[in-house]
């Protein structure tokens, strides 16, 4: 997984580990957290959200491109990847959730990728780290 440019946030819901993991493992939920338009393509391959789940990105005027859950272990961890079109190359997410003391849920968010273009990975991290900073809290309380 080594890629040049990462993205890295942490936010703390007052929702479970449940909760959560429900709301991120959702594709339609994520639109607003990445300010993009979020179709499914298919289901995972042995629940709706599991591995080989696809959603389908469009930012912008940019190409949709796929991005495919790889891991997704129960109010724990989603692991995914671009699987199809994108301009970033290399990119994958981890989202790890750890249970706080009060009930609530740490969310550990990090996301690697490079580009093609010089200098196009660090604007895309720019953005993406506030966009997903600004839409974290709509997920879940």
């Amino acid at each position: 997984m080594a890629t040049p440019q990462r993205v890295h946030v942490t936010h703390t819901f007052t929702s479970d580990p449940a909760t959560v993991f429900d709301r991120l493992s959702e594709h339609e939920n994520l639109g607003p957290v990445f300010g993009a338009k979020i179709k499914r393509v298919c289901d995972g391959d042995t629940s709706r959200n599991g591995p080989g789940s696809t959603r389908s990105l469009k930012i912008g005027p940019l190409p949709a491109f796929h991005e495919t859950t790889t891991t997704a272990e129960p109010n724990s961890l989603i692991e995914y990847k671009i699987s199809k079109g994108g301009p970033l190359r290399g990119h994958w997410g981890v989202q790890k959730l750890t249970p706080t003391a009060s009930g609530g849920t740490l969310l550990d968010y990090t996301i690697g990728f490079d580009a093609p273009v010089p200098g196009m990975a660090a604007v895309v991290g720019k953005v993406l780290t506030s966009s997903i900073k600004k839409g974290l809290p709509k997920l879940a309380p």
